[in-house]
């Protein structure tokens, strides 16, 4: 196997999110994971039998980014949250760079909420753009298409329904306000240097 599925099991009992939807949506990404290698499998065997010019190998490949970056932001999704929520801390980079970049934690804050609420499926990702030292609210409709080049995830919110709808209904925005209260700004400022 080339990956093994993460144990995010320290998140049952958080504030926010049932035993029953954690377990159903650990599930899922499991999914992602054993796809991932399964597909690598597959194409490996394709590429020793010379199979590199047919439909199949070129579906298999345009499958590949949809079922790794399934189990990534799954993997960062589940990373950022924490039960022992602190804001983030005022004088941390992270909070500088939001504020040079939104003009304020709230605006940030806002804009990031706002994404997360519009209609369809997908995630909002806080992405550091290392090349311009920039901080950009991206959202992401499938895992495969719309992300920034080079650029690294800080925090990651899935608005896919099964993230919320067990425990939310068909209430986002509900699902969001506690989304919010579950951020652990620690990973999420130490995934890209200097925050």
């Amino acid at each position: 196997m080339l990956y093994e599925a993460k144990n995010h099991d320290n998140l049952i009992g958080i504030n926010g999110l049932s035993e029953q939807l954690l377990k159903n949506h650990f599930t899922l990404y499991q999914g992602y994971v054993a796809n991932f290698n399964k597909l690598n499998d597959i194409l490996v065997a394709m590429e020793k039998d010379g199979k590199f010019g047919t439909p199949e190998y070129a579906e298999l490949n345009r499958r590949f980014g949809w079922e790794f970056n399934g189990m990534r932001l799954h993997e960062y999704y589940f990373e950022n949250l924490t039960k022992n929520f602190k804001e983030l801390e005022k004088s941390s980079a992270l909070m500088s760079a939001i504020e040079k970049e939104f003009g304020s934690y709230e605006m940030w804050e806002k804009d990031f909420k706002a994404m997360g609420a519009m209609r369809g499926i997908g995630w909002v990702i806080l992405y550091h753009d290392k090349v311009a030292d920039r901080l950009f609210n991206v959202w992401i409709n499938e895992h495969d298409a719309g992300h920034f080049a080079g650029a690294a995830p800080l925090l990651v919110m899935d608005v896919f329904e099964h993230a919320y709808l067990t425990d939310y209904g068909l209430s986002r925005k509900d699902y969001i306000e506690k989304f919010m209260l579950m951020i652990d700004w620690g990973v999420a400022g130490g995934r890209a240097s200097p925050y």
